[in-house]
């Protein structure tokens, strides 16, 4: 029988390539998002390819948006074996530039978003007995750097989350696993919002020149850990060093290294 499974923000980035990635593996794949235009082309692609998808609708900050989607699925599907949360959106800026707004809005996406998504599907694969949670968090969640104070947080808030689900879901047989990706070329700095001058063309440059890694090949290896039933991935080498170095170094040897190595990391508010 195929599997299944449901990806939000699955119309584009990151969320594209685990659609792409999840339909090669044989998995009906439901793409939710709120772009019609860009999730119907990734269900055109994946068809095309003799694959199985649909697109739905869905914002996740509104409540009855998912229970739709939740109804839907089940009238279309009798399990959903796979439910990776992936919509989220970026901020930047330094404390004074970011205003209490912009911290309730990426919190509101990127954490409570991904808790509501739970609330509604958990239930159901408790039900059927099984089941996979795939939480896509960030590299600024476990080594955070400065102007990303907001962002940071949140994607601290979804590591902290999903540990605490993978403890809580273990006896239900419901593995629950966080990827903490570092940049790579995509388009989420199309949802970034900043008031500081420079931070949106510093975000750009870092997300498009600074790794050679692309979004098919951190799709895969999110795909590959959470099938072995692993916990974390992070998919840089560069970002697993500096998670390691954190781990072992004492917080102030580590922070003494982050100041050394980040002391020209600033916008220019020309660019």
């Amino acid at each position: 029988m195929m599997q299944t499974v449901l990806i939000t923000g699955g119309a584009s980035g990151l969320g594209e390539a685990l659609a792409l990635h999840y339909a090669k593996q044989n998995f009906e794949v439901c793409v939710a998002d709120l772009n019609h235009e860009r999730g119907n082309k990734v269900v055109e692609a994946i068809n095309n390819a003799q694959g199985k998808a649909f697109f739905l609708r869905c914002d996740i900050t509104n409540d009855s948006d998912i229970e739709s989607l939740k109804q839907q699925l089940q009238t279309c599907w009798n399990k959903i074996d796979v439910l990776v949360n992936n919509a989220g959106v970026a901020t930047g800026g330094a404390l004074e530039f970011e205003d209490i707004e912009q911290w309730e809005w990426v919190i509101n996406i990127n954490v409570l978003g991904m808790v509501r998504m739970c609330r509604a599907f958990v239930p159901m694969m408790k039900q059927q007995g099984a089941g996979k949670i795939v939480n896509i968090a960030s590299q600024a969640g476990i080594t955070p750097a400065p102007l990303m104070g907001s962002y940071n947080a949140s994607k601290a808030a979804v590591v902290s989350f999903s540990e605490t689900m993978h403890l809580e879901l273990t006896h239900d047989n419901i593995h629950v696993s966080v990827a903490c990706p570092g940049f790579f070329s995509t388009n989420l700095d199309e949802s970034l919002r900043s008031k500081q001058p420079g931070v949106a063309k510093l975000v750009s440059k870092m997300l498009h020149s600074s790794s050679d890694i692309t979004a098919a090949q951190v799709a895969e290896a999110i795909y590959q850990d959470s099938e072995n039933l692993k916990f974390m991935t992070i998919t840089h080498k560069d970002g697993r060093a500096a998670y390691r170095l954190k781990r072992w170094l004492t917080p102030m040897r580590y922070l003494a290294m982050m100041k050394r190595q980040l002391r020209n990391f600033r916008p220019r508010p020309d660019a």
